[in-house]
């Protein structure tokens, strides 16, 4: 019995000593450094595209993202160009004195309107009156010569004149005729009447007519006041014919044709509304210091309500095409290029995936751009229409949406 109980007490031993070194090999530096390695290793991650992104439907309602199609319109291409608004020579008037005088009454104010005739200034000086004289004393003169002719023709045909005096008759004759013809020019171009004073009736004032009808635009002058002939007393603006003058660049000039339909603002007026013109003239030269060239454009239709002398900023449209079009909002800048993103892809519970699209734009109207994609995309295409640079922003990020 006290034998069995030695070998029991080895085997236990035996197996206790197994059972130890068992877990010493499994406690080794070895196995435990291998075995997080194995714990954290997860299993290999998709590839993702840098070109998409996933939102989800919250993202997408707080982003104001709103998708749809192109659009297709007829886009132009534009010049640029700022001008003013003018009115034809011949519908702008300086009045001037023919003669230095003194202003003795003035009949219009600035803004007025007049009609054409009408009296704006009188005028009076002594020189007025001489000048009757002279004029009245010439045509006297060219009777007593015209009288004198005839007698030395008379004697001349009897053959009892010398020939000496009827040439003199008739070459102060004619010499005082010139005068009286030049000194009637002068009475009229005062703006008095030749036929009243053949009658004798000698003016002491000047009267100032306005040859057009239209608005004052300036007043130099007050009663009392000397003006010389070079001084500018009255200007008048008629508006019946407004048009647009523009200065167009040397660099713009080969694209800008007759006919071609202009969008213009006025500058300070104080609101945005566009106006519209058609160029009917460009000119043939340039002006030698800013390079330029005027075009002229007709207003469409005709306008009331803007001033000679308004600064304009216009869009001469010189080319058209249809082409596929996107709101401002729809692009995002990048160097040379833009961006579009198209839909391609949503879940039932909102996500949805986009891609970005490059594009190169064009012309711009009314916030609208001429787009070109840079690959084939059809007109059925969803694209965001509103909120690209959130996407952007997001992409940038390298990060996609959370779920709902």
């Amino acid at each position: 019995m006290k034998n069995l109980f030695v070998i029991s007490s080895q085997l236990s031993a035996a197996v206790l000593l197994g059972a130890t070194l068992g877990l010493a090999s499994c406690s080794s530096p070895d196995s435990i450094a291998a075995q997080p390695e194995a714990a954290k290793a997860p299993a290999a991650a998709p590839a993702t595209n840098p070109d998409q992104i996933q939102l989800s439907a919250a993202q997408q309602r707080a982003a104001g993202i709103e998708v749809g199609g192109f659009q297709w319109q007829n886009m132009t291409t534009e010049v640029q160009a700022n001008g003013s608004i003018e009115v034809p020579p011949q519908n702008r008037v300086s009045i001037s004195a023919m003669m230095g005088g003194y202003v003795q009454v003035v009949n219009t104010l600035p803004g007025q309107p007049i009609k054409a005739g009408a009296t704006v200034a009188v005028l009076r000086h002594p020189d007025y009156l001489k000048l009757q004289q002279e004029y009245l004393q010439t045509r006297a003169r060219v009777q007593f010569l015209k009288e004198e002719l005839q007698r030395q023709q008379v004697l001349d045909a009897e053959d009892v004149g010398a020939k000496r005096k009827l040439q003199q008759a008739r070459a102060d004759y004619a010499s005082e005729q010139a005068a009286e013809r030049s000194l009637a020019a002068q009475v009229r171009l005062l703006g008095l009447s030749v036929e009243r004073l053949n009658t004798g009736y000698i003016a002491s004032s000047v009267s100032l007519t306005t040859p057009i009808s239209g608005t004052v635009k300036a007043v130099n002058i007050n009663p009392g006041q000397y003006v010389n002939p070079q001084d500018v007393l009255v200007e008048i603006i008629n508006r019946d014919d407004l048009h647009l003058e523009l200065k167009v660049f040397e660099k713009d000039v080969a694209k800008v044709g007759v006919g071609q339909p202009i969008l213009f603002t006025v500058q300070n007026r104080g609101t945005d509304e566009q106006f519209k013109a058609r160029v009917f003239l460009v000119g043939k030269a340039f002006d030698d210091e800013a390079r330029t060239v005027r075009v002229h454009a007709h207003l469409e239709p005709e306008r009331s309500d803007l001033l000679p002398g308004q600064f304009v900023a216009a869009r001469i449209q010189t080319a058209g095409a249809r082409q596929r079009t996107l709101p401002e909002d729809a692009l995002v800048q990048a160097g040379e290029f833009s961006y579009a993103f198209a839909r391609t892809q949503q879940a039932d519970n909102g996500r949805a995936t986009f891609r970005r699209v490059k594009v190169r734009t064009g012309s711009t109207i009314d916030g609208d751009i001429a787009i070109t994609p840079l690959e084939p995309i059809a007109d059925t295409t969803q694209l965001v229409r509103r909120g690209a640079y959130f996407i952007s922003a997001e992409m940038g990020k390298g990060q996609g949406g959370d779920d709902d």
